[in-house]
């Protein structure tokens, strides 16, 4: 069998980041496959879209020695996980992967998925492993959303061959999954509120009228970049934030006249000037055109402003529980000496610092700490310190000439590639009595607690966070503690 072949499989197991798992004699995909032990080897094949007790047809996609990759091309019985899906953008939007899978089941899956990671990649025996934290919301849960224009729109097939679509050259909406020059327009999104639908929509028909230009990534002329919508899930804030490639002062300020009176909930307009070529919702500058310029939203018991251009918890309800969660791990008495790396703007270090006697926070990228010792202020919090550090490098040198106190406890939420190698040998330097691992990615989660109990430490529980429903991301929380 070759690339492009199409085969039937039966599929019995979930994989991580969302494929089925099948597995057939090895000979049919490797001409001239040895027999292992007596019995033809299994090969394992990993199908895009399907789920245990699916039967379906794939398309091979890849075909390595060991294992081939998949994608459905049709689902001849359908696993009895499978649901509707609410959204009739499901399986062309690559937002929500899952939409089509019990919501329970989802749980389910990335429960055993983090399990899997410690006890099977990890090596792990001996620690507790708590059950998974659901999300409150399973729809209408993310707090923003980024949309983008287009002047290339993704048709479907049906679409393909119709000669009376007229408007191929505009589109407001999401990204095709891995085609960044393409974009389904949409009408209706469930991830976000109704009202975020209205002003997608209302943004759209506005400057479909008035003929306005689309950025190309490949000319570089245009104006409309991206619609960027933040929405408080705790106050009535609700942001709009045009991304452009150039000012237009009169044209926005028409826009946001039409836009209140259609929505007048919103209580701020932005346009953000972005004049690079990059492909980013942010600007080199922003003008505000309604309003502050900013949103309130609250984690726990504790106020954030918000800007356009600043990171915020996307699942700002589900963020309490994870750093709940986080904070039920330290079992802070309130002395303790915290250092919160990647801190980012500040959410964890504020929310732990009343259970702790100072907590230090490094970051890398300066407006983040801008932002961070913003909301520090905003809740009267004295017993923290934000602190500038290339988590790239090593920063005990900043540690040493700050002339820091050593940590008790160190709470560490990197990106999803992890921590740097020169910062896990800063941390089993620096040597707490406890550490809290918050991750979005429990595969390199993983790979730097395995250099952690190497070097003295122990893993003692970790408790999964489900904080985007329908995709198949996973937050997970650890602790270890050193002998």
């Amino acid at each position: 069998m070759k690339k492009g072949d199409i085969i039937e499989l039966k599929i019995e197991r979930y994989a991580f980041e969302g494929k089925g798992i099948a597995r057939i004699d090895k000979s049919l995909i490797v001409p001239g496959a040895k027999k292992e032990d007596g019995k033809q080897s299994n090969y394992v094949v990993f199908a895009d879209g399907s789920y245990p007790g699916d039967s379906v047809k794939v398309m091979l996609l890849k075909i390595k020695n060991s294992y081939a990759e998949s994608k459905v091309v049709e689902v001849i019985t359908p696993s009895d996980y499978r649901i509707p899906a609410k959204c009739k953008y499901f399986g062309l939007c690559g937002g929500c992967k899952q939409q089509n899978l019990d919501y329970e089941v989802q749980l389910k899956f990335k429960q055993q998925q983090v399990e899997e990671i410690f006890q099977k990649m990890g090596g792990f025996r001996d620690f507790e492993i708590e059950p998974i934290i659901p999300s409150e919301k399973v729809f209408y849960y993310r707090n923003k959303m980024e949309f983008s224009f287009s002047d290339k729109r993704w048709l479907k097939k049906e679409e393909l061959a119709d000669e009376k679509i007229l408007d191929k050259n505009f589109a407001l909406g999401l990204h095709i999954p891995n085609i960044y020059d393409k974009v389904l327009d949409i009408e209706e999104c469930f991830l976000q509120s109704e009202v975020s639908n209205q002003i997608m929509n209302f943004t759209r028909e506005f400057f479909k009228k008035r003929n306005t230009p689309i950025y190309s990534t490949k000319t570089h002329e245009g104006y409309l970049r991206n619609l960027v919508i933040k929405q408080s899930h705790h106050t009535d804030d609700l942001m709009v934030n045009l991304v452009t490639a150039s000012e237009n002062d009169e044209l926005i300020s028409e826009f946001t006249s039409g836009l209140l009176k259609k929505i007048p909930t919103v209580t701020t307009v932005i346009n953000n000037i972005n004049q690079k070529m990059a492909s980013v919702a942010t600007g080199d500058y922003e003008k505000v055109f309604h309003g502050s310029g900013y949103i309130y939203d609250s984690i726990g018991e504790y106020r954030f402003r918000v800007s356009a251009n600043s990171f915020f918890q996307t699942n700002s309800l589900q963020a309490e529980k994870l750093y709940a969660a986080a904070l039920d791990f330290a079992r802070l008495s309130g002395d303790e000496i915290i250092y919160d790396l990647y801190s980012g703007a500040g959410t964890i270090t504020i929310f732990i610092s009343r259970k702790a006697k100072e907590v230090y926070a490094f970051e890398t990228i300066e407006p983040a700490i801008k932002d961070a010792e913003e909301n520090a202020s905003l809740n009267n919090i004295k017993n923290v310190k934000f602190i500038k550090a290339d988590l790239y490098k090593s920063f005990l040198p900043i540690v040493k000439n700050e002339g820091l106190p050593k940590p008790d406890v160190m709470i560490i939420d990197p990106p999803r590639s992890g921590m740097h190698p020169t910062t896990v040998q800063d941390v089993i330097e620096l040597s707490p009595k406890k550490i809290v691992y918050v991750s979005c990615n429990p595969g390199t989660q993983v790979r730097d607690i395995k250099f952690l109990t190497d070097a003295g430490y122990v893993l003692k529980k970790i408790r999964p966070v489900d904080m985007f429903p329908h995709t198949y991301h996973i937050e997970n929380v650890a602790l270890l503690e050193r002998i």
